[in-house]
């Protein structure tokens, strides 16, 4: 990878980072799940207008934006809105990636090499850690909810693999951009459900005032700037490189959200949390790293899906 490459790389690390920041100031206004509609209705309506749906089969589009669109961020909102920390969020999310690998291996008949095994061993295992010290300090509910939101991902991931085998000429970020659709309307009705049939509504009305613009700034953030410009430099990585040589990078995101969440909002990490981190990071790498760097003209194969 060039270095003018690995600078884009690390802007998205640094994009997709402080994503959890956003998502933080945006759940101090909104309920979470009217909040994870809003998100995806920011992307969505502009997508329906101007972008052209990818050929893909509606099942796989359907799994995609399920599991990464409903399943992740109403798990994930919901957890951060009832006492998740936000940089351990960003940490224990990335159980997504030994979920992924091994929903592959049980529903895709993948075969899993004894690294893979080994790196799901050592993320669960970090994963212990984390639980064992949440128990010991606050309650696990949120550590669950946030796996939750991990396997959500995972089965999303399973869905855009999927549509990329179908259709291996489709356009990953045009994928990535319609799978925004899938959630607005189921979001919308969990939130009346929920959270009332108004409260959504009244959030959203009282964020244009002094008050509530940190709330659409946010809202602005992760729309524009996670979603549009880190999918967007993201797809250009993993259409240069082997997915094995830029997935890896994903696993700094924690580093840049607990950092930030620290200098931000002064979560600091218990000694136990980090070292769980660690583990997981580590079985997480062993689990998903494939062999290959060079670059190449064609587009990546089974490229790990777009973040947003």
């Amino acid at each position: 990878m060039t270095t003018r490459d690995r600078l884009l790389g690390l802007t998205v690390v640094v994009l997709w980072g402080l994503n959890f920041l956003a998502i933080r100031i945006g759940l101090d206004h909104f309920p979470p799940f009217f909040f994870g509609a809003l998100r995806f209705a920011v992307i969505a309506i502009p997508v329906l207008m101007f972008i052209p749906r990818p050929a893909v089969r509606t099942r796989w589009l359907l799994l995609y934006g399920t599991g990464f669109g409903i399943l992740q961020f109403a798990f994930l909102f919901t957890a951060m809105r009832v006492g998740m920390p936000t940089g351990l969020a960003s940490l224990v999310l990335q159980s997504s990636a030994p979920f992924t690998v091994l929903l592959g291996a049980v529903l895709l008949r993948e075969r899993l090499r004894p690294v893979q095994i080994a790196g799901l061993v050592v993320a669960v295992l970090g994963m212990v850690v984390i639980g064992a010290d949440r128990m010991a300090h606050a309650t696990l509910l949120p550590v669950l909810l946030t796996l939750a939101a991990g396997l959500g991902w995972a089965f999303g991931n399973i869905g855009a693999r999927k549509a990329g085998a179908d259709s291996p000429g489709v356009d990953p970020l045009h994928l990535t951009l319609w799978m925004s659709v899938v959630p607005v309307v189921p979001m919308l009705a969990l939130s009346m459900v929920v959270e009332g049939p108004d409260t959504g509504l009244r959030a959203l009305g009282a964020s244009f005032s002094a008050a509530g613009l940190p709330a659409l700034g946010a809202l602005a953030y992760i729309a524009i700037l996670a979603t549009v410009c880190g999918s967007g430099l993201w797809t250009y990585l993993m259409s240069r490189y082997p997915a094995g040589t830029v997935a890896p990078l994903t696993l700094l995101v924690p580093v840049v959200g607990i950092a930030a969440a620290w200098m931000a909002f002064g979560e600091q990490p218990t000694v136990a949390a980090l070292l769980g981190g660690v583990i997981v990071i580590a079985g997480a790498f062993a689990a998903t790293t494939t062999r290959g760097a060079r670059p190449t003209a064609e587009p990546a194969p089974s490229p790990r899906p777009i973040q947003v």
